[in-house]
């Protein structure tokens, strides 16, 4: 009894309130998809918003499912590259953590401590769409994804007008064209968040996207190889496009979310007309200017076209957040996930921002227009090209990621981009 009533103790200052009951006693079993049992969750919501809905979503499984409980603790995005691989060393992983899949997921399998799910999610993991295979190694599935993210240009409406462009660019020509007027009407074009790097990989990712066939594409990831001249195109598309200085002055400094100054922020306030990013972009920018109207002078367009390129046409570059289950509480964490999955949870971050539904009934609930157009296009897109640095090795996609910001700040060529990987793949980073 004192050992029970100490850990409540100390549960009271270390987590949250939802952990509380987990006290009520209970062992925890990897076979009972009912429990009893108490998960340790590492989330990144840190914001409030985001907190509260994982908050809310807890305690609702919580009281639906007696036997479970949570100890959740929130976790700054960018510490899960470290904490995690740690995690997984130990003897005490968190039970359910945020996971973004792909190479850098598959990574982490050598670890012995994740769960295998594919028996408790093969009834329903198919709904999910292609998103899900993001999470799957060797025909077996190790997580699933909770939403789903986009990239393509975010624009202000307001801005284009004035300079004088009716319509979205649709071709790179009619890009560098808008490029030119916005110049001319005394507006920085595009922003970018250089400093952060991983902006920039948005458009030689694309690129490559836009280039490769669908085929190349599969082959590259699978053989960690960039061998077809298709690859080296992106690179020269990319020079010839940074050739027309299309960004804000002092780019390469620029952070991509932090402040009225960064990428997001220019664009917010009204300082830049467009930005390559994601679909989290205009809740990004919210946050960042003091304008309330700013959803209403927002609109979104694809990734334009290349001359020649042999890509799937209305391809995709995009992502998404999901979850992985450690050993001890698979069978139960895999129940919590398909959970997630659920209508009334996908609305629920969908109204506030966290993504685009994997669930498409809750697509409804997303808040403005734009945000509804990326999920149309996502639905109807002939190809998903999940990130490069998600898709590949971490080491390898890191490595990529760093030769195409050397790109941008003028060092390196198309070359040394897909030399970059292939030198990674073969361990000689």
């Amino acid at each position: 009894m004192r050992r029970i009533r100490n850990v409540c103790a100390f549960l009271l200052t270390a987590v949250t309130a939802v952990a509380l009951t987990a006290c009520s006693g209970g062992g925890d079993t990897a076979e009972n998809a009912d429990g009893p049992v108490t998960f340790t969750w590492w989330h990144n919501g840190t914001t409030d918003t985001r907190k509260a809905v994982w908050e809310q979503v807890a305690a609702d499984y919580q009281a639906a499912n007696p036997g479970v409980s949570f100890k959740i603790e929130p976790v700054q995005n960018e510490q899960f590259q470290t904490k995690i691989p740690l995690a997984l060393q130990s003897d005490s992983p968190p039970d359910i953590y945020q996971q973004w899949g792909g190479g850098q997921g598959e990574g982490q399998l050598p670890s012995g401590k994740v769960a295998d799910i594919t028996e408790q999610t093969s009834p329903w993991i198919g709904s999910l769409g292609p998103i899900a295979k993001d999470w799957a190694a060797d025909g077996k599935q190790f997580g699933v994804p909770y939403v789903g993210h986009t990239v393509g240009f975010w624009y202000r409406k307001d801005i284009f007008a004035n300079a004088g462009i009716t319509t979205p660019p649709a071709t790179m020509e009619q890009l560098n064209e808008a490029v030119s007027k916005l110049k001319a009407a005394g507006v920085a074009p595009i922003a970018v968040g250089g400093k952060d790097r991983w902006p920039d990989a948005f458009y030689w990712g694309y690129l490559a996207t836009r280039h490769c066939s669908p085929e190349e594409l599969k082959k590259a990831v699978e053989t960690v190889r960039m061998e077809h001249p298709c690859w080296l195109r992106a690179g020269q598309d990319l020079k010839a496009f940074l050739d027309t200085q299309p960004f804000q002055p002092g780019f390469v400094g620029t952070p991509a979310q932090q402040g009225a100054g960064s990428s997001a922020g220019l664009v917010a306030n009204g300082q830049a007309a467009m930005e390559l990013q994601g679909d989290w972009d205009p809740d990004t920018m919210a946050a960042l200017t003091p304008d309330k109207d700013l959803n209403s002078k927002l609109g979104w367009f694809p990734f334009p076209t290349v001359a020649g390129g042999e890509g799937a046409p209305g391809a995709v570059l995009a992502g998404g957040d999901g979850f992985s289950c450690t050993k001890r509480t698979g069978a139960a964490c895999a129940k919590f996930l398909q959970y997630l999955t659920s209508t009334p949870v996908q609305e629920k971050l969908a109204a506030v921002g966290a993504g685009l539904p994997v669930n498409p009934a809750a697509a409804q609930a997303l808040t403005t227009d734009s945000l509804k157009s990326v999920f149309e296009y996502t639905q109807q897109a002939s190809h998903r090209q999940t990130y490069f640095d998600i898709a590949l090795p971490t080491s390898v996609g890191q490595a990529l990621n760093d030769a195409i910001a050397n790109f941008f700040a003028g060092q390196g060529t198309p070359e040394t981009i897909v030399q970059a990987v292939n030198s990674a793949a073969a361990g000689n980073k």
